[in-house]
């Protein structure tokens, strides 16, 4: 009997499969959803200085030049403005178009009238419902009750005399707008327009609107410390911004005020998460829904974090929470504030992955937006809050900030041959995972040298901008736009054509370049061992094949890499791959039925290798009644390890493969290597 419920989730941009995996009791529904604030992450923020070069020497510094004359036009110190500037965009204006939020601008000035008439319509219905105060999605008022507006547009436009229109679209007036606002609110404050960057703190918590008081500081203080570091970066027009060190601000900063919360919800002190429970409820007789009790980490290790979006509106995806036919998820993230909400304790494991073996092991984390539409949903406050959670749950349960422990739902393997179709495809090739390690101290680099064995993909966000189609409908391309993706080919050669996924594509119909076509793209920080040079080219094993990406010395795609992989054992010329990892068949125990293991249609072959990080032992949970204890997880001999195969992770026996380390030289002879079990 199938675990899967089949469902299409359609939206006008984008068209995703939804297959949460759950029990086999679980199988009608009247609609299908798989899904998975606060804000600001104190991690290192400094950004790698960027090359760049333009036809006018002047036009790359234009925006910098515009945040000085505001800065000194309104007399708020420059380093405030930058740093405000940064924690609301990075410095993008996004060509003028509006977040989810109605945030214009480097400024992320909000006009809520255009964001009502600008929101693109989700499913279930033709225009997201309006948040009202008090309620997990609104944030309209902090823990101390004073009312948060977020930096108003309108308001900036009445302080410059600067028409709405022009701060929406004009990047000098919107960040005008910006330091008008700042300002206005120092004086509101009863403070002095002063020179002291450490006098505007109370001004800066304000700034976003923030609905509570921790995330407001949390927000202030993320801006000084990106003053205190500084920052570089180029910005989505070409602009070139700096923000210079200033490591002796220190802000003057009130008594911290703790944040107000359930004393169950787990999150950060620093942030003020709120709790929507999801139901844990027996639906009739042979169905309940909509997650598993459990005990871990007593029971079974939490190993992984899952980032999702949702392909729909938060409001939507709350109401779906709380069905209990429905499937299920951690943690919601607020795209406008990135606010967190979670839903079901980290002990018990949630429907969220597709795949059961993922499910018992992982944390699912669902960011509200769309792939197709990064600039209106993947905010940086979401980012940020997104952040700090992940390195809060990966500290307290000791999960590796790496790409093979923190990874996408595309991430997510198939637990069988069959369901690889119906796998997902979110958060997309539009997430940056660059960014977001550096959020949580744990930057994506190189570790290996000029001739490695193993590359870590790697492409520079702002300015690798590869074609995609499929964003505003099938077959249209999208806008040129920052991606974390790198394309595969079949030779070292443009023309040539993409790599494909057997297993996606059975009838063996090409890979195209359609945004939610995985099947040929590898991904930030993901893994590989070489298997070829040639030029500016590099090749990869890739789902068993030779995969080729353009790799040029000076504008690397990917760069150089240490660590284990393996490789079928001597004597055998190809191993099977798995996308869960099962006991062996007496590891069962009687009452508890034997799971059929069921290898996916990939090989892969001797003289091969692939990226490991982690071994494990087989495990199974029943999860085919309703109850009230958790049901023991049965646990095997058989040891596995955990590969980049793919686009996705796989599983191999131990017993099939031996581990070797990556040598300084593609190709040259490595030494043995081991890694420990993780139970």
């Amino acid at each position: 009997m199938s675990w899967w419920r089949r469902a299409r989730l359609e939206t006008p941009a984008v068209k995703k499969r939804f297959s949460p995996c759950v029990p086999s009791a679980v199988r009608k529904y009247r609609r299908t959803v798989c899904a998975t604030a606060s804000t600001a992450l104190l991690a290192p923020l400094l950004i790698p200085l960027l090359t760049g070069s333009s036809a006018d020497g002047t036009a790359a510094d234009r925006l910098e030049n515009d945040f000085a004359a505001a800065a000194d036009e309104y007399h708020v110190p420059r380093s405030v403005l930058l740093g405000v500037s940064y924690l609301q965009s990075r410095w993008d204006s996004h060509h003028g178009a509006p977040s989810v939020g109605g945030g214009y601008g480097p400024m992320h000035l909000v006009d809520t009238a255009q964001a009502q008439a600008t929101e693109p319509p989700h499913h279930g219905s033709a225009r997201q419902k309006p948040a009202t105060a008090g309620s997990p999605t609104s944030g309209t008022a902090d823990s101390g009750g004073r009312s948060a507006t977020p930096a108003d547009l309108r308001q900036a436009a009445r302080l410059t005399g600067a028409p709405a229109g022009q701060l929406r679209t004009d990047a000098a007036a919107n960040v005008r707008g910006g330091a008008a606002l700042l300002a206005a609110t120092q004086r509101q404050l009863g403070n002095p327009l002063s020179a002291e960057p450490g006098d505007w703190w109370e001004a800066v918590a304000r700034f976003p609107g923030t609905g509570d008081t921790a995330s407001a500081a949390t927000y202030a203080n993320d801006v000084f410390q990106v003053i205190r570091q500084g920052a570089h970066r180029i910005t989505d027009t070409g602009q070139h911004v700096t923000l210079p060190a200033s490591p002796r601000v220190r802000p003057h900063t009130p008594p911290p005020q703790g944040a107000q919360r359930r004393q169950d919800v787990e999150c950060p002190a620093e942030l003020a998460c709120s709790w929507l429970g999801a139901p844990y409820a027996e639906i009739d007789d042979d169905r309940y829904g909509n997650h598993d009790l459990a005990d871990r980490p007593r029971d079974q290790k939490i190993e992984y974090i899952v980032i999702h979006d949702t392909e729909a509106s938060l409001w939507s995806m709350l109401k779906t929470i709380q069905d209990p036919t429905e499937s299920s998820w951690h943690y919601s993230v607020r795209s406008s504030d990135g606010h967190i909400t979670q839903h079901i304790r980290t002990k018990d494991e949630a429907w969220h992955s597709g795949n059961q073996f993922v499910n018992a092991r992982s944390i699912g984390i669902e960011h509200e937006g769309f792939l197709t539409q990064p600039d209106a949903w993947y905010s940086e406050q979401m980012y940020r809050a997104s952040a700090r959670l992940v390195r809060y749950l990966a500290k307290k349960y000791g999960i590796p900030l790496d790409r093979q422990h923190i990874f996408g739902h595309d991430n997510v393997p198939p637990p069988t041959a069959g369901t690889i179709p119906e796998m997902h495809d979110d958060p997309g090739p539009f997430w940056d995972w660059r960014h977001y390690f550096d959020l949580l101290g744990a930057p994506l680099r190189a570790t290996g040298g000029p001739k490695s064995g193993m590359v870590t993909v790697l492409p520079d966000f702002a300015t690798y901008k590869p074609r995609f189609t499929g964003c505003g409908g099938a077959g249209k391309p999208c806008k040129p736009h920052g991606s974390s993706a790198v394309r595969l080919h079949t030779e070292p050669d443009e023309n040539a054509a993409l790599i494909q996924d057997p297993g996606r594509r059975p009838d063996g119909d090409d890979s195209t370049e359609d945004v939610n076509d995985l099947g040929s793209r590898v991904s930030a920080g993901q893994t590989y061992a070489v298997a070829g040079r040639k030029g500016d080219w590099t090749a990869i094993w890739f789902l068993g094949r030779k995969a080729w990406f353009r790799n040029p010395k000076k504008h690397p795609t990917a760069v150089n890499a240490t660590g284990q992989m393996v490789t079928p054992k001597d004597g055998l010329s190809e191993i099977s791959v798995y996308g869960r990892a099962l006991p062996e068949e007496d590891a069962y125990p009687e009452g508890v039925p034997e799971q059929t293991e069921s290898p996916l249609p990939y090989s892969l072959l001797a003289g091969q290798r692939y990226a490991t990080s982690s071994r494990l032992v087989g495990s199974y949970t029943d999860r085919s009644s309703f109850s009230d204890t958790p049901n023991p997880v049965v646990k095997g001999g058989e040891e596995y390890y955990e590969i980049q195969f793919g686009y996705r992770l796989a599983y191999v026996r131990a017993s099939d493969v031996d581990v070797v380390g990556a040598p300084a030289t593609a190709g040259a002879p490595s030494a043995p290597a081991a890694l420990p079990p993780r139970k």
